[in-house]
């Protein structure tokens, strides 16, 4: 069972990085576009505010990831500074993507704590202060790989305490929220999903509800809802993307659609057409 296989079917992460060097000066980010960042503190310390969070001081080499656009700010030591690399990443599908929504707004991470990145990690650091043809290309590529490897490390070392990636990181509620990701089309009942965890009726909706924090239902709509959108977004026409999502007429699909998202979804769909 590939856990990401299906959410990253619908939704594929793409990063751009954007700064390699000494930074030596005080500065902020916050992206118009919506897009998280990646940051690697090779060495050196600085302190990072904001993020919803008070100044928090990194002194060691660390990988910070700030999955949304949440506004946050460094400063670093005028004389000695701090080298670092930078990304933005786009996980896909908006702010209903699964994957955001499960993670905090700032995740910092010791390059100690996780020895298993340090050969993604070589090959990042050494495309990041070299100046090899074809240098962009690989740093975008290797993010999007560090990205993948981030979100096992935090599942499996649970990092997360809540949404759906604290689901993953219990082995029977993935099976049941992986049978979700991998067919939304499917009729699903409380009773279906409970036997994919192998657990009575009862006992999984109790655990799913305090684990993840939302019913198994709620979840389930919520996903149709958000590969509804992302079809939609391709061009899908909204009967197609009815049938795809587990309802049996447009107007089934739109009655669940505008509850969730407070618009129809020919409304939606024309809005982002402009």
């Amino acid at each position: 069972m590939d856990q990401f296989d299906a959410l990253f079917g619908q939704f594929t992460p793409t990063a751009r990085a954007f700064f390699t060097g000494n930074l030596c000066q005080a500065i902020g980010f916050e992206n118009p576009d919506g897009l998280g960042y990646l940051h690697i503190l090779k060495s050196g310390r600085m302190t990072v505010s904001g993020a919803g969070h008070d100044a928090i001081e990194i002194a060691e080499p660390s990988i910070l990831l700030l999955p949304r656009n949440t506004a946050h700010g460094f400063d670093t030591d005028r004389e000695t500074g701090a080298d670092l690399i930078c990304a933005t990443i786009q996980i896909g599908g908006g702010a209903g993507n699964p994957i955001a929504l499960g993670l905090p707004d700032l995740v910092v991470i010791r390059l100690a704590e996780i020895a298993n990145l340090a050969p993604t990690l070589d090959l990042l650091l050494d495309e990041a202060f070299a100046a090899r043809d074809g240098r962009q290309v690989a740093l975008d590529r290797l993010f999007e790989y560090l990205f993948v490897q981030l979100l096992r490390h935090v599942i499996a070392s649970g990092v997360v305490t809540g949404g759906m990636l604290a689901g993953l990181a219990d082995a029977r509620l993935a099976r049941a929220i992986t049978a979700m990701h991998e067919r939304p089309e499917r009729l699903w009942t409380l009773d279906d999903l409970a036997e994919e965890a192998g657990m009575s009726r009862t006992r999984f909706a109790a655990h799913f509800r305090e684990t993840t924090g939302t019913t198994p239902v709620d979840y389930l709509t919520r996903w149709r809802m958000t590969v509804a959108q992302n079809l939609m977004r391709k061009g899908k026409p909204i009967k197609a993307v009815a049938r795809a999502v587990g309802y049996e007429s447009p107007a089934a699909l739109s009655r669940a659609f505008s509850k969730m998202v407070g618009v129809s979804p020919r409304s939606w769909a024309s809005a982002l057409r402009g």
